[in-house]
């Protein structure tokens, strides 16, 4: 159980600045740099706040990390206040599903790439999926 209301615990959580991703999305645009795929954008006015974005292809790229979106090989549940983090993961893939579903409809496509992808064969043939897509213009 949380020691904070849900509405504090949200206040805190927006107030906490993104540092640990940062080398993740560094080594994402190394890959787009490597592979030469261009066209991309990492702020984009677009719902769910992907973490990249290619507008002419209509592609939303989320690099999902292990623990916050519930990795089935990587993520290990905090044993200190457990259920907080049960719950709050199950509330990020929830999420995941609504934005993707959004997305969908507004005519997007939705890739996910899990953080222990990156360098990997997987990340490789969603740059080729991204690549082979064709622009909306």
């Amino acid at each position: 159980m949380d020691t904070v209301s849900p509405s504090e615990r949200s206040r805190i959580m927006a107030s906490v600045k993104s540092k640990g991703n940062k080398s993740t999305e560094s080594a994402v645009v190394a890959l787009f740099r490597v592979c030469r795929l261009s066209g991309w954008r990492n702020q984009y006015p677009v719902d769910g706040k992907p973490d990249f974005v290619f507008p002419k292809r209509r592609i939303a790229l989320f690099v999902d990390g292990c623990l916050w979106h519930g990795c089935p090989k990587h993520c290990r549940i905090p044993h200190t206040n457990r259920s907080y983090w049960v719950n709050k993961i199950s509330a990020n893939k929830r999420r995941d599903n609504r934005v993707r579903r959004r997305l969908r409809a507004k005519g997007w496509s939705v890739f996910r790439l899990w953080e222990h992808d990156i360098g990997m064969p997987r990340a490789s043939l969603t740059i080729e999926r991204i690549r082979k897509s064709r622009p909306t213009d």
